[in-house]
């Protein structure tokens, strides 16, 4: 058996895995039983003669075969679909831009970059999808997404090791803000040092931010990723600075 001999399901299958993480989120994604989407992957795996996904106890990470194999699923499953919309007399999707984004942007830099795009290109369709970060990067390698607005926070990692690598573009840097009391030894001055933090009482909730958060956008496209110094003072007032984010000011 070869890997031609897969079956479309097979791929759509995988494709859905590659994105979604785990076995059982693609079953219900899916509307399968966790059995069947396993079978499918395992007859995908013989097809291919190499193990494609990687069983950890959080998830699945794709293998490099795997890797390879996603690229071609995809492209695969977009071209049969697209197939089955011209064949139903169904017109093509042009100029349609699949969007992902993080939460918070969704309350400021998306309206704001849809408004902008609908003034001057009211031709392209966006669909958007709201996500955390390492599922709209599983999007972007599943071909599901073409664009997503991404968070990440010091010292910007890379979103992946996958190759090719994501194309990157920061849109936003921001440094976060420290709340002291007025009589706090680290309130004397209007900048901290981030060493200066080390070893102090912190108020704070489970999942809180470290440090920063960086908005950036990736596109599906070779390219090496674009790196950044973090900040490393930090304002002592509280609340955040506002700044532009979309669109570019005009020169």
């Amino acid at each position: 058996m070869a890997l031609t001999d897969a079956s479309l399901t097979a791929l759509r299958v995988f494709r859905e895995v590659a994105e979604r993480g785990t076995l059982t989120a693609a079953a219900t994604a899916l509307g399968y039983t966790q059995s069947a989407v396993s079978r499918q992957i395992a007859a995908l795996e013989r097809a291919a003669g190499a193990a494609l996904l990687d069983r950890r106890h959080d998830g699945v990470r794709l293998t490099p075969a795997g890797r390879i194999v996603l690229r071609r699923a995809a492209a695969v499953v977009q071209q049969v679909d697209a197939g089955a919309r011209e064949l139903a007399g169904l017109p093509d999707e042009p100029g349609t831009v699949r969007l992902g984004w993080f939460a918070s942007a969704g309350a400021d830099l998306v309206p704001r970059a849809l408004a902008a795009l609908r003034a001057t290109h009211p031709a392209i369709t966006v669909n958007t999808r709201e996500g955390p970060t390492p599922v709209l990067v599983r999007a972007l390698r599943a071909g599901t997404l073409e664009l997503a607005l991404l968070g990440s926070a010091p010292p910007f990692r890379p979103p992946d090791t996958e190759t090719p690598a994501l194309e990157v573009l920061t849109l936003s840097e921001r440094g976060l803000r420290v709340a002291v009391p007025a009589g706090h030894p680290l309130a004397r001055g209007d900048y901290l040092d981030v060493a200066d933090l080390h070893g102090q009482r912190w108020i704070a909730g489970p999942g809180s931010a470290a440090a920063g958060e960086r908005a950036t956008a990736r596109a599906w496209a070779p390219g090496p990723a674009s790196t950044s110094v973090p900040r490393s003072r930090t304002p002592r007032a509280t609340g955040w600075p506002s700044s532009p984010w979309w669109p570019p000011a005009a020169a």
